[in-house]
């Protein structure tokens, strides 16, 4: 849950207290205005939100974020020093913004939840009766033909087992093997005899996800046969329901000529009856191969491909299924879903968060601890570097802080934002796009354009984080960077000037990698002119305590103790430890070790660490065996506390059924 407040409750304010109102996750501390009339304060009272004149009392260490809507640069300024270090403050335009795109997404939310309802009035009016199981052969699909020929209501058919409402039935079969089985008589324990057809399901993987059946009374299989005999009387039988879908939808023979489409479909395309009955399947195509040819030819369903269609060349996703009377080929229909709608959406949610997330840095040359003469030396370095306008390069193991020291030198040199990517959470294929933006041609025959993050780091600084996994390619485009403060988008022409710092940073042997030629010696050479060596900490273990001590009012917070110390005999367990995780290493131990403190306890001794380090298996703490037993033990009490003891909740967070959860509480007597 995320603690909210407004402060400004004009036109603006209203709107986003609107919205936060319709979200769950959501709890509006305050809304606050120097006009008690002024509408979002009204609202407020109506639903029984705290409110006033003046933002000061509302402001608490529990607030997560709050948004500045009044205009007033001076509030916004006030607010960014009072607010709590955790709580991101969102000024007006990105308010709007936000408010705009989550506008947009519960819009689009209510269509799909709108076409939802509108399948599953089609499929409930159809006379044929239809079941779905998981692979468990838990019924989740029952539609009310099935109830009226099985006589099972369907809420008691539904979470059942297949087998407990149709004895006979054989869907656990085909779920299992995967081998579907067609036009199958059966007789229900009611005395009705059916003609049935099961297949399996699976996902967009391809793992078998459980079987469907579609059946009906043994009377009507004449008059089915009679209907599906020509493909002309399966189309009047369609038109209704596809003409009402909102989805585009069209239909080709076994040659692969048009034979219907929905007003959908005319909508998304701008193509005609006119342009598409009785003509080739690729008639609609401006970019990419005729899926429904493809089907054709291979009687298998595709599924996902993305495509331009139309003379607008509007970017969509295809699902095409062939139309199979009994053993013949007749030919596909195909799903259209129009992706640019959600595209553009996605680009300005990605947009918004890439706005975010340059907003502010959290960390200066305060927040860095050391006494040791390593720690010293690096610091001594990183200070000199925010001085000089060049390229740094920060070395060192993981969780050794490597952005800690890239905030502190940007916050040292006080220019610009602050930009961050860390190149291996990337795709090879994005990561030239999302450093140096992309141009394309667009249908109007403009160009799209879209930033990059050098662009958006312009005039500031660019951390670019895991150096050492950039591709060849963007190697050479960041060199000329660096070399000639200018670089090319994808799919451009002209250079663009830049003048932004670049931070770099790594974990891994950069010599190493040149001498394997998968890294480039003239850019490592541009890189390297600044280097900062920040040690491990297992070579600093005198200052293990002072950083576990830093660690410890963040850690308080987030899990409601109030320890202020460490013993000299906890401090003197820590530095033991070889600590391959370093500081990322430390706090995660020290706030495992917190957890089994009480909130009144102020300092944290021998004996919480011990029992973290006993369950991670460090030291001698017994055999294999004890050891998995003692983790599991602490596992199974961590997921316990952050549930609040619901077990049910602690299940679903560790993944595994409740009666599973119960025996490994039982096992380890924490029931």
């Amino acid at each position: 849950m995320q603690n909210v407040l407004v402060v400004g409750a004009g036109a603006g304010g209203t709107a986003i207290l609107k919205l936060l109102l319709q979200l769950d996750y959501m709890n509006v501390t305050g809304i606050v205005d120097t006009n008690p009339e002024a509408p979002g304060i009204r609202l407020a009272e109506e639903n029984g939100i705290p409110h006033g004149e003046d933002w000061r009392p509302f402001i608490s260490n529990d607030l997560h974020m709050i948004f500045d809507v009044t205009g007033e640069q001076g509030i916004f300024g006030e607010l960014l020093k009072a607010r709590p270090a955790h709580a991101v403050l969102i000024p007006g335009t990105i308010a709007k913004l936000l408010v705009s795109l989550l506008e947009e997404n519960a819009e689009y939310i209510g269509r799909l939840r709108s076409e939802t309802a509108r399948n599953k009035m089609i499929f409930d009016s159809l006379d044929e009766g239809m079941i779905g199981t998981d692979s468990d052969g838990i019924i989740r699909f029952f539609n009310r033909s099935a109830s009226l020929i099985t006589g099972t209501p369907v809420r008691s058919a539904l979470g059942r087992h297949i087998l407990d409402v149709i004895p006979d039935s054989n869907l656990p079969h085909v779920a299992k093997t995967g081998i579907p089985e067609l036009n199958r008589e059966l007789t229900l324990s009611n005395g009705t005899r059916v003609v049935t057809s099961r297949r399996p399901l699976s996902d967009p993987s391809g793992n078998r996800a459980g079987a469907f059946t579609v059946f009906r009374d043994i009377s009507g299989v004449v008059e089915l046969a009679e209907e599906i005999t020509n493909l002309k009387e399966i189309q009047s039988m369609l038109e209704a329901i596809i003409h009402s879908s909102d989805d585009a939808i069209s239909v080709v023979d076994e040659n692969g000529r048009g034979i219907m489409i929905n007003p959908a479909y005319t909508r998304l395309t701008g193509l005609t009856e006119a342009d598409v009955i009785g003509k080739p399947a690729t008639v609609d195509i401006t970019e990419g191969e005729s899926i429904h040819m493809k089907v054709l030819e291979t009687g298998r369903p595709i599924r996902g491909v993305r495509m331009r269609v139309g003379p607008a060349a509007r970017e969509v996703v295809v699902n095409v299924a062939p139309i199979l009377v009994g053993d013949k080929l007749k030919g596909s229909i195909g799903i259209i879903h129009d992706l640019t709608e959600m595209r553009e959406l996605a680009d300005e949610l990605d947009h918004a968060r890439r706005i975010i997330r340059s907003l502010e840095t959290r960390y200066t040359f305060e927040d860095v601890v050391g006494e040791s003469p390593d720690m010293k030396l690096a610091i001594q370095q990183a200070r000199l570097a925010a001085t000089l306008p060049l390229p740094i390069l920060l070395r060192g193991e993981s969780g050794t802080g490597k952005e800690v020291f890239a905030q502190a030198i940007h916050h040292e040199a006080g220019r610009g934002k602050f930009v961050r990517v860390n190149c291996s959470a990337i795709p090879e294929e994005r990561l030239s796009r999302e450093l140096f933006g992309s141009e394309e041609p667009s249908a109007d025959g403009k160009t799209d354009v879209v930033e990059g993050l050098f662009e958006e780091a312009h005039g500031g600084t660019l951390f670019i984080d895991e150096i050492g996994e950039l591709p060849a390619d963007v190697q050479v485009a960041l060199l000329r960077v660096l070399e000639e403060n200018e670089f090319y988008r994808t799919g451009g022409s002209r250079p663009v000037p830049v003048s932004v710092r670049v931070i770099a940073a790594t974990n891994r042997n950069l010599e190493k990698l040149m001498r394997e030629g998968k890294f480039r010696e003239d850019l490592f050479h541009r890189l390297n002119r600044m280097p900062v060596h920040i040690p491990p900490l297992r070579q600093r273990r005198g200052d293990i305590k002072l950083l576990a001590e830093k660690l410890l009012p963040k850690l308080n917070r987030d899990l409601g103790r109030s320890v202020t110390e460490i013993t000299e005999e906890a401090a003197s367990l820590l530095r033991q430890h070889n600590w391959p995780g370093n500081v990322r290493e430390l706090e995660n131990v020290i706030s495992r070790a917190l957890i089994f403190m009480r909130p009144a306890d102020k300092s944290l001794d021998k004996a919480e660490l011990s029992a973290v380090f006993q369950a991670e298996g460090d030291g001698n703490a017994g055999t294999l065996a004890e050891q998995l037993d003692a983790h599991e033990k602490l596992i199974l009490k961590e997921a316990l506390t952050s549930c609040a003891g619901n077990k049910s909740d602690a299940a679903k967070q560790l993944g595994i059924s409740v009666r599973t959860l119960y025996y490994k509480l039982e096992k380890h007597r924490l029931v």
